[in-house]
């Protein structure tokens, strides 16, 4: 099958509530959409989010990318749609090796855009067939639970937000710290939710080295299931001595960006857990690779978002929250919990309990609406 035209869209979707933590305040999503087109008139709509702190990329640099490197070789090439049964991985690869991966030239690795291009030529790939993701990546469980997220705060207001998430029947919750002292946040929240409740910490690398070992002993007695990214990206060996000095397991995001990020992770021992993010690790190939990766090294897996991602990169996410194995946290799927509007023409937002079913639908099993693309874009690239 070959694409023969396509969109891109930069988004400017209004959250309903600005979302902080240690380096951003964000108060919209600024997506970027890929709409792809097939010679059978099958469309496919892919999803990146760029982030100059976590891959390296703009929205320019994205956008750039994807009209200079990656569309010429999706129209270049003859896509054969993916065989439901065979092993997932295997299937992936052919749209992996489809798209060229130059040297990052200046960024960490050019995966927001690669992301929005896979998940695109998947999605239309999988429609013209009538075949939903689940076919690839066939479900392991019929819904999937998704963890709360209480922003940078004061503690008054993180207090307020994670009672208001224990009430709506969400059992995980994820803080946002570093802060020149956070242990009177984590005690409040932790009293307030009680010792049932799983609570985890994302410090988006705040702390220097000697901070990061302070801060975690203090809070090792208030029961923290794991401490996310609490160095910057950098030396690992900084990184496993921060593991080694603390009992909370310690989890990478902004270190685990590519799968060589991953292999050298596993060698040095400088974590517990992975958090997988599909626009920060380059789509549903690379996204699964690292996870099998993860599970022969006896790593922990978390699996999260981007802030602000829309119905297209949710729908992925909650395929392949249903597929993997051994998955103990899942973050996503907020869809008009935090944006205004979602892209979707239903809404698939998780529900009480953080509660959501797995979706059947064609391709990524969600209908975008177009006029709210449209009404949101901010830039529109055609394509052919």
């Amino acid at each position: 099958m070959k694409i023969v035209n396509g969109r891109l869209f930069a988004l400017n979707i209004p959250f309903i509530e600005a979302f902080a933590h240690s380096t951003k305040t964000r108060s919209f999503s600024d997506s970027i959409i890929l709409q792809v087109t097939a010679d059978d008139g099958t469309v496919g709509y892919g999803e990146g989010v760029a982030r100059p702190y976590v891959t390296g990329e703009s929205v320019d640099s994205c956008l750039e990318h994807i009209q200079t490197q990656l569309w010429p070789a999706i129209t270049a090439a003859d896509f054969t749609p993916p065989t439901p049964g065979a092993d997932p991985l295997g299937q992936l690869a052919a749209i992996d090796a489809a798209l060229p991966d130059p040297p990052p030239r200046g960024v960490i690795a050019w995966h927001a855009a690669r992301s929005a291009a896979e998940v695109a030529v998947l999605d239309c790939l999988l429609r013209s067939q009538q075949l939903s993701l689940g076919a690839l990546l066939p479900p392991k469980r019929t819904t999937v639970v998704y963890s709360g997220v209480i922003t940078s705060s004061s503690v008054e207001t993180a207090v307020q937000h994670a009672k208001r998430l224990v009430y709506l029947g969400i059992r995980q919750l994820k803080l946002k710290v570093g802060g020149a002292d956070d242990e009177p946040l984590v005690a409040a929240v932790r009293r307030a939710v009680g010792d049932d409740v799983s609570l985890r910490l994302d410090a988006n690398g705040a702390y220097s080295v000697d901070g990061a070992i302070e801060m975690l002993k203090k809070l090792e007695r208030h029961r923290i299931d794991s401490a996310e990214q609490p160095i910057p990206r950098g030396a690992l060996a900084d990184l496993a001595k921060v593991k080694r000095a603390t009992s909370i397991p310690v989890m990478v995001d902004e270190s685990l960006v590519t799968p060589d990020d991953a292999r050298a992770l596993i060698e040095h021992n400088a974590c517990d857990f992975f958090n997988l993010r599909l626009s920060k690790c380059g789509g549903l190939h690379r996204t699964l690779l690292i996870a099998r990766m993860a599970g022969q090294a006896g790593k922990r897996l978390q699996l999260g978002c981007q802030v602000g991602e829309t119905a297209v990169l949710s729908a992925a996410g909650r395929h392949l929250a249903a597929h993997l194995d051994g998955l103990e946290f899942v973050e996503g799927s907020y869809g008009t919990l935090l944006l205004k509007e979602d892209l979707g023409r239903d809404n698939i937002h998780f529900g009480n309990g953080g509660r959501a079913p797995v979706l059947h639908g064609p391709g990524l099993g969600v209908e975008i609406d177009a006029k709210r693309l449209e009404k949101y874009a901010t830039r529109i690239v055609a394509l052919h």
